[in-house]
């Protein structure tokens, strides 16, 4: 059986090592994988056992190990490498002074030089030169073996002319120049390189490592978010147990302060639920009895009952998490295309390095020019920044994402959003609060208000659907003694027939209940015409043969739905509202909200006929849903977006979840797409930029390995720190 599972992959640090991971994994038969450097981990899907997976990782120079529980980057590599990093910081800085400034240099200063140098050139540079040396063993190569080259070589090629050469001589002078130099070989050394390459290339690796600790902060507050134990009643009596021992239907009672342990149904209390964590909204949640709650929630005061409706993984925070785990495990087709371009390009470099010693050497015969040519050459082509400038800006927007109640399927999800031309809106739980109440009900002359509503009631009672549940509250609200109702026929998008105390009765669409055979009266025309609907909605129930009743049903407009649609509108984007609500009641609503275009009456299939239709007119299509009438639209647009009320059934089919039920997650979500965009545009054209514009100028001779050091970590801390200023993205205010 086909099986998804995730592997720590440890030991990678360019988007070469990613590539040699990816190409080795997807050469076992019957194995898709991807590998992502910035979470360090791989997504396997496919029939195969994970210890073989694990095997071959090791195999080929990396360690790995069946995903950790935490999705926070491991201290233990922070502590390896913060002590090199200060020691090595302290060794650099004389050393480079002492070379750089002819008239501190005293008799024998070079072997003072050394002293220091030595231990930061080997114990410092030790992460390098192991890492190297295991993908030796296994005939491979990667970021690692560039450094270890560079600051090996620079180390030996300096104990060789301090021993054998001129270098070591009392009153020995050298300056160091940025722009290369060309001194006799055997009288210069390059202490100062192999101290200040192995401190850059530590700081850069110390600054990668916080920052992907930094992002992985989301999905560490969601796992802390979770509950340990929780108080049941059992027996009639409070019972404090762990969270994983609570069963469906028990009763939890929670106190001020205390995290709601799984999601649930309010049955006694009302108080106030801070859910900032799961949805985003800043605001305290009012909930009382009847109402749903989540898991991971905070009760802020009073005291409140709930029955366990959803446990373990089923809980809505244990899917957020698996959510956002999955947007950060998965790869864009910008990474693809540059891990596809890093498999080749490690050896490509050394390749270069060694054809620009022997050029400059073939040409000038100065081997002090031609080792610096090959040296800058080496260090400067590190990978590190087109490694880390896709999955990065990834995994800090989908963890910023997720703080705000954006929670992102995948990188595909924020592609798609980028490209969006035209926006589909579902009317009633999208731009509509979603919840219904009966206003008016008109009905035959043999019937009273109360049979209507009881019919009504009964055909859909045990429905989710806001229009049963209004009539359902409003049958509740008159106590309304409700009969059984059987035979249930549920048909999609028009209505529902069941058998009433042995009638049959229709409840739905006017027009379905007079397709399906039901007998229309005077009254009824005579009702439509003096009840102006607007944006209201009628239901029709017919009894027996004959329709027998209209019920009224009012619905108003989110609060921020015309601010959603002004800013969407402002962004460019084409809004069309498709319903399967009545013409009246749609028209009605793109009034009040200027949208020009839109479609009533439409069933589930028709609203998907729409959304491909819009997309053969080649437009870049969203559509947003709350409902199971919306799921297949929802699936068949570019981009999927349910909101926050919506049915499980939407939720699934959607690429983008807005956790609130706030219109303007829309227009953040979009928002945040194009940033992180141009975010990722920023990032990979300053890493191309840099290794195309740099290489020539290491080649020429014209750059000291010193620079070329510093400048391959600029470009990663430019990548890092682009990505990270989408920490600071803002939400739309109302």
């Amino acid at each position: 059986m086909s099986q998804v599972f995730e592997v720590d992959v440890g030991g990678m640090t360019c988007a070469s090592c990613v590539a040699r991971v990816e190409k080795a994994l997807n050469q076992i038969e019957g194995v898709e994988a991807s590998v992502n450097l910035a979470t360090e981990k791989a997504l396997i899907e496919g029939k195969v056992d994970a210890g073989l997976i694990i095997s071959e990782i090791k195999k080929i120079g990396y360690s790995a190990s069946l995903l950790s529980s935490s999705p926070d980057i491991k201290n233990g590599n922070l502590d390896y490498l913060l002590p090199r990093l200060i020691f090595c910081s302290a060794a650099t800085v004389p050393v480079l002074v002492l070379s750089m400034v002819p008239s501190l240099q005293f008799v024998y200063w070079q072997w003072i030089a050394l002293s220091l140098a030595l231990p930061a050139s080997t114990w410092g540079a030790w992460p390098f030169y192991r890492a190297a040396f295991l993908k030796a063993r296994v005939k491979s190569i990667s970021m690692d073996t560039l450094v270890a080259l560079g600051v090996g070589s620079s180390l030996i090629w300096s104990l060789y002319s301090l021993v054998f050469g001129s270098a070591g001589d009392p009153g020995m002078t050298m300056s160091l120049d940025l722009f290369g130099n060309r001194t006799e070989a055997g009288a210069h050394i390059y202490l100062e390189v192999s101290t200040a390459v192995t401190t850059f290339m530590l700081l850069g690796r110390f600054v990668e490592l916080r920052t992907k600790k930094s992002s992985a902060a989301v999905l560490r507050s969601l796992i802390e978010a979770e509950a340990k134990f929780a108080t049941v009643i059992r027996k009639k009596i409070e019972v404090r147990v762990p969270v994983s021992d609570v069963r469906l239907g028990d009763l939890m009672v929670i106190r001020a302060g205390e995290r709601i342990p799984v999601d649930g149904e309010v049955i006694d209390g009302t108080v106030l639920v801070d859910s900032a964590l799961m949805t985003g909204e800043s605001l305290p949640k009012k909930v009382s009895p009847g109402k749903t709650v989540l898991g991971g929630t905070i009760v802020l005061s009073g005291i409140l009952t709930v029955r366990a409706t959803r446990l373990g993984d089923a809980t809505e925070l244990a899917r957020i998490r698996k959510m956002v785990e999955a947007a950060q495990s998965r790869k864009s087709s910008a990474q693809r295309i540059v891990d596809a371009i890093s498999g080749f390009f490690v050896p490509t470099i050394i390749a270069v390095a060694g054809l620009a010693f022997v050029g400059w050497m073939v040409l000038d015969g100065n081997l002090s020019t031609a080792f610096q040519s090959a040296i800058a050459t080496l260090i400067i082509s590190c990978p590190c920044a087109l490694g880390l400038a896709t999955p990065l800006a990834l995994l800090v927007a989908s963890g910023r994402g997720a703080q705000l109640g954006l929670i992102i399927s995948g990188p595909e999800a924020l592609e798609h959003s980028k490209a969006v031309e035209t926006i589909v809106l579902d009317k009633t739980g999208t731009l509509t609060v979603g919840a219904p109440h009966v206003s008016t009900v008109v009905f035959a002359p043999t019937f009273s208000e109360e049979e209507i509503l009881a019919c009504a009631a009964s055909v859909g009672r045990g429905s989710t659907h806001p229009l049963s549940l209004g009539i359902n509250q409003r049958a509740q609200e008159l106590n309304i003694s409700v009969p059984r109702s059987t035979r249930h026929r549920v048909f999609a998008g028009l209505g529902v027939q069941a058998e009433v105390m042995g009638s049959k009765v229709a409840v739905g669409k006017l027009s379905w209940l007079i397709d399906t055979g039901f007998e229309t009266a005077d009254w009824l025309e005579l009702a439509l015409k003096n009840n102006e609907m607007g944006e209201d909605t009628a239901v029709a129930v017919g009894v027996g043969s004959k329709i027998t009743g209209l019920i009224v049903l009012s619905d108003s407009l989110r609060l921020s739905s015309r601010r959603a649609v002004e800013k969407l509108r402002t962004m460019g984007l084409n809004l069309v509202i498709a319903s399967g609500d009545s013409q009246s009641a749609v028209s009605g609503v793109a009034r009040s909200l200027e949208i020009p275009k839109y479609e009533a009456d439409l069933s589930p299939a028709q609203k998907t006929d729409l959304v491909q239709r819009l997309q053969s007119q080649g437009q870049k299509v969203a559509m947003v849903g709350d409902g199971i009438n919306d799921s297949a639209a929802l699936a068949s647009a570019d981009l999927g977006i349910a909101v926050g009320s919506g049915t499980d059934m939407a939720r699934k089919a959607a690429d983008l979840v807005i956790s609130s039920s706030d219109l303007l997650g829309v227009v953040d979500a979009i928002r945040l797409a194009r940033r992180t965009n141009l975010v990722i545009r920023g990032n990979l054209f300053w890493a191309f930029f840099y290794n195309i514009a740099s290489i020539p100028i290491a080649v020429s001779g014209t750059l000291s390995p010193v620079l070329a050091g510093f400048a391959m970590v600029l470009s990663s801390l430019f990548v890092s720190s682009n990505s990270l200023s989408l920490r600071g993205f803002r939400p739309t205010k109302l």
